[in-house]
């Protein structure tokens, strides 16, 4: 059974591409060298994830409690509210079709004008269009 770890990573005093770029190389050896069969980084404008594949939960969570992990974790840049490490796949797994952006709901918001109608009038005669004479003939 394969089993993902995911660790997203938010900026916060600095950004999150930083502490990739410190603390990254640690996090995947450690990775490699406890069982990991991949792994990858996205970069998103809010932050970093990682996700990185084990062959079994064991190798997993042998990885999570080692101290190279706890340290690269503990050093993120907002430590209060900047990471979320939970199983499975994380952010760059989602969808590969950008998602419509939807109307923001405001208290100002006014309705679109209503399209006026154009209205034509005609008097009726007691014969068809067709056999009507024009004015200029």
């Amino acid at each position: 059974m394969d089993s993902w770890l995911s660790i997203e990573v938010l900026d916060g005093e600095f950004s999150a591409r930083s502490w990739q770029r410190a603390h990254g190389d640690n996090l995947t050896e450690a990775a490699l060298t406890h069982g990991a069969e991949q792994w990858t980084w996205h970069v998103h404008r809010w932050g970093v994830t990682l996700e990185i594949e084990f062959a079994d939960l064991a190798q997993r969570e042998r990885f999570r409690g080692l101290a190279a992990v706890t340290a690269a974790l503990d050093a993120v840049p907002d430590p209060d509210r900047g990471l979320v490490v939970y199983n499975g796949r994380g952010g760059g797994s989602g969808t590969r079709v950008p998602r419509t952006p939807r109307p923001l709901p405001m208290a100002g918001a006014g309705a679109l004008p209503t399209p006026k109608e154009e209205v034509r009038l005609q008097l009726a005669t007691g014969e068809p269009p067709m056999f009507q004479l024009s004015a200029g003939g």
